[in-house]
């Protein structure tokens, strides 16, 4: 008889920028064994595992950290849409549909095992590290076959982990991805706020703040946002209203609820929905009112924006709505939207508007996304969220608070999280936010599961691009999951980027910020801007590897 060959199973650490595709890749990619981190700081890794059949495989974390440490399988999600046919940019890992890595599924669903198929990957994530003391730690990683029969014998990879005497300063750097509480619903055929429901919503807020999310949408009223004229997404509407006459009453106990859940998980800044209709502020929102017990479509796409109606109903609520905010203690913290993506065309409606609202929100900040400079130079949007690809001319006047925002046309030199993008033009954005001084970053789709203008709920394990809308993972960063939500590899690169901007202010403090700056463009062989930068995945992590270095040898010299 034949002897039986004894099964291997191989395993490799390799770093969280890499989207391994195939084993061949996972073979060429470079070892990572060891990492150095500030107190506090996020890290991840990869730990691909590959066998010569399919097999049941068990995994095994052990950490002198493991209260700061969870552990993915990395699914592959369905790119069916990788970027507009037209796009000239050819630095995208491939312009065909299909798979790419990105789902994080915790291990635990799936009961500590993964079905290895030839290449496996797990992602290992460390946070939360704040409480941990400086010094060495480490995370083993043991895969062995779960089946007895299959002979296949126990590997391990260990990573080493040196945490130095300095804390990661708290993000301070504003970041919201539109929160759609409608979506939730639909993913997941709930009623909406039904307790059910609200169950939900937390599990997403939760997942967004530990993603660095720390501003979020709220619903006021249904937000006016991708929906087709005439047409209706679902009634989100936490704002409780009642007409007796011309005199409307309020109920804000939706939004204090929404309001002291965000407060739960750190999120103490807020959107309030948009005031007026997008690309065009022609219409007023869809806002539904009761009126003699009845609940009645008071307004909508039937009611113009500039209408006597509406205006009197603008001036009475939002009175009462700062005030409520100023009694739960967040109106400073909290920003209103106009109208989104006006263009030129529409600065005279926009005009109308800012001027109608701007004196009944007091001190209040407003904000919009925009691509031309117009808009803030007739004083319209004093917090002007630029498309990157349009920023320049803003960057040249220095304007203090600045924001910056991308979306799916910004597909050309510079970055964004498309899932054919290398994570290297999603990560770079923490060192333009840094070397430009964004105060704040937009990203329209956290959680958007419906086709473009709202017509339709799409499946997310189908289709990333809402139906070939908008470039696959341009609609959302998380999916949704039999009783919450997973996280996507993308959503964390990104609070990657969020730490490097803190970890250059850290470096800052110390040195300085032209230092600083030096040191970027130094390592980068070149000045960067949102449209040049390196293309590889080192140049970041060994950056932000040399600052850490930095800050522990100038904090010894003290």
């Amino acid at each position: 008889m034949d002897e039986v060959k004894q099964m291997e199973i191989k395993i490799k650490q390799i770093s969280e920028m890499e989207k391994i595709r195939t084993a061949s890749e996972c073979m060429a990619a470079a070892e990572k064994n060891s990492a150095l981190l500030l107190r506090g700081e996020h890290m991840a890794y990869q730990t691909a595992a590959l066998t010569e059949r399919t097999i049941p495989v068990r995994v095994k974390i052990e950490s002198d950290i493991a209260e700061c440490v969870k552990a993915f399988v990395v699914c592959g999600a369905a790119m069916d849409f990788p970027i507009y046919q037209d796009c000239r940019d050819e630095d995208y890992i491939t312009r065909e549909a299909g798979l790419m890595p990105d789902i994080l599924v915790p291990l635990e669903k799936q009961h500590g095992q993964m079905r290895a198929s030839g290449l496996d990957i797990l992602w290992i994530d460390i946070d939360n590290t704040y409480g941990v003391a400086c010094g060495e730690h480490y995370v083993k990683v043991t895969v062995e076959g779960a089946n007895p029969l299959d002979d296949a014998a126990a590997v391990e990879s260990v990573m080493n982990i040196n945490v130095i005497d300095a804390a990661l300063p708290k993000q301070k750097t504003l970041f919201t991805q539109w929160f759609y509480a409608d979506c939730i619903a639909t993913a997941h055929n709930v009623e909406i706020y039904s307790e059910e429901h609200w169950s939900l919503i937390e599990k997403y807020i939760k997942t967004a703040a530990e993603l660095g999310i720390n501003m979020i949408l709220t619903p006021v009223i249904t937000p006016p946002l991708d929906t087709g004229v005439g047409e209706l997404r679902p009634d989100v509407q936490l704002l409780k209203i009642d007409k007796n006459g011309e005199k409307y009453s309020f109920d804000f106990s939706g939004v204090k609820r929404w309001i002291e859940l965000c407060k739960k998980y750190g999120i103490e800044h807020f959107e309030i929905s948009h005031l007026f209709s997008q690309w065009g502020l022609e219409y007023s929102p869809n806002i539904y009112v009761f009126e003699n017990g009845e609940k009645k479509h008071m307004f909508g796409w039937h009611v113009k924006a500039e209408s006597k109606e509406y205006r009197e109903f603008l001036g009475q609520l939002l009175p009462e709505l700062m005030k409520f905010l100023e009694g739960m203690g967040v109106a400073e913290n909290c920003y209103f939207h106009i109208s989104d993506e006006p263009s030129i065309d529409h600065i005279e409606n926009y005009r109308s508007a800012y001027e109608l609202v701007k004196p009944l929100l007091g001190n209040a900040k407003t904000m919009d996304a925009l691509s031309n400079i117009e808009f803030y130079n007739h004083g319209l949007v004093p917090t002007p969220v630029t498309a990157i690809d349009h920023i320049e001319s803003f960057l040249e006047q220095k304007i203090e608070n600045q924001w910056a925002y991308y979306c799916c046309g910004q597909t050309t030199d510079v970055g964004n999280r498309f899932l054919a993008m290398p994570a290297y033009r999603n990560r770079i954005l923490g060192l333009q936010m840094y070397l430009y001084n964004i105060e704040g970053f937009l990203q329209w789709g956290y959680n958007f599961y419906f086709s473009q203008l709202s017509v339709y709920e799409i499946n997310p394990y189908m289709t990333t691009s809402s139906d070939k809308a908008f470039p696959s993972g341009d609609p959302f960063s998380v999916y949704p999951s039999k009783d919450g939500v997973y996280p996507s590899m993308r959503a964390y690169i990104f609070k990657d980027a969020l730490q490097d901007v803190e970890i250059c202010r850290a470096l800052e403090k110390r040195i300085g910020r032209e230092n600083v700056k030096d040191i970027i463009k130094n390592e980068a062989g070149m000045k960067i801007t949102f449209k040049k930068y390196p293309r590889n995945s080192e140049f970041v992590p060994q950056l932000m590897n040399k600052m850490r270095k930095m800050i522990a040898e100038f904090d010894a010299k003290k």
